[in-house]
């Protein structure tokens, strides 16, 4: 007898990724389950452990919306006296150096100087796009990847343990930030290379390792997968949730604009770009939506519909 998996579930799991397999190699795993409609919010290396978003069913129409503008946080350790291909400890060795003179000291001034930081060289191995085409490709195949560099931001920025060569730190970051640039960057500054050796990503907004399920749990004992998602009207923890009667609640299912009331939001006076999620009388999440001016009327325009 075929072994039954739960229905397609509608909503974010929250995965505890291993080091080792890709995120899309998790994805995978868990479409096996059932899910055939699945995605993720923030794609971690394989060498990279930690807090992975997967979107479930009507949740993979939240993605923008997660990837967006929220902060991550990361820990990692780093290996002074030496430079890869991919800047992290999984690449090619292209040069060694002594690490000698480096003290604590200068390690922890030259962390803090991260949080100076306002733009990073993104790596030549990475899934940054140059023409279409994935930078990571171009180098496989040795063509020569272009430079790239992106904005960034750092709120937090620590060392945690340094036993030269190794330090370990944590950094809070703004979203697409890459952990093995700052790496890389240390290592020149210091004139001696680093690589970076371990990565878990402890948060992502607004998720923490503490709301993370193991990857090998879940897929152990797959009639648990419905108790541990998070259903959509809490996936998005600070936008608000509007409450609509059946007659709104249509009108929204055929698109159609809700008049902005301004006692729906603790009295808040109208202005464009405040986002919420609309609900059913029964709480059923029907559509993602934001303030704009509607034929010059304030009002929630409809952004993404989540009714099936």
């Amino acid at each position: 007898m075929a072994e039954q998996y739960p229905a397609q579930q509608d909503g974010v799991l929250i995965v505890y990724k291993p080091k080792g397999p890709s995120s899309g190699g998790c994805i995978g795993k868990i479409k096996r389950l059932g899910q055939k409609k699945i995605g993720h919010a923030g794609t971690l290396d394989p060498m990279a452990q930690g807090v992975l978003i997967v979107l479930l069913g009507q949740g993979t129409k939240l993605s923008g919306h997660l990837m967006g503008g929220g902060e991550k946080v990361y820990s990692g350790t780093l290996r002074l006296g030496e430079t890869t291909d991919t800047w992290d400890a999984e690449g090619e060795t292209v040069a060694t150096a002594p690490w000698d003179h480096v003290t604590e000291e200068d390690v922890r001034r030259e962390v803090a100087a991260w949080l100076q930081l306002t733009e990073q060289e993104v790596p030549s191995y990475s899934a940054a796009k140059h023409q279409g085409q994935s930078l990571y490709k171009l180098a496989r195949q040795g063509k020569e990847t272009p430079v790239k560099i992106k904005t960034i931001e750092i709120s937090q920025a620590e060392v945690l343990m340094c036993e030269l060569p190794l330090v370990r730190f944590r950094v809070r970051c703004s979203t697409g930030t890459y952990i093995r640039s700052l790496a890389h960057s240390l290592g020149l500054r210091l004139e001696c290379g680093a690589v970076l050796t371990e990565l878990i990503r402890e948060y992502s907004h607004p998720f923490s390792m503490d709301e993370a399920h193991a990857l090998d749990a879940i897929l152990e004992a797959p009639e648990t997968l419905p108790d541990r998602v998070i259903p959509l009207e809490r996936a998005l923890t600070d936008w608000p949730k509007l409450v609509l009667d059946e007659t709104t609640a249509q009108n929204v299912r055929n698109g159609i604009a809700v008049p902005y009331d301004p006692a729906q939001l603790a009295s808040m006076p109208f202005s464009e770009g405040i986002p919420a999620m609309l609900l059913g009388p029964d709480r059923t999440p029907l559509a993602l939506a934001e303030t704009q001016l509607v034929k010059g009327m304030p009002a929630w325009a409809i952004v993404r519909g989540l009714w099936r």
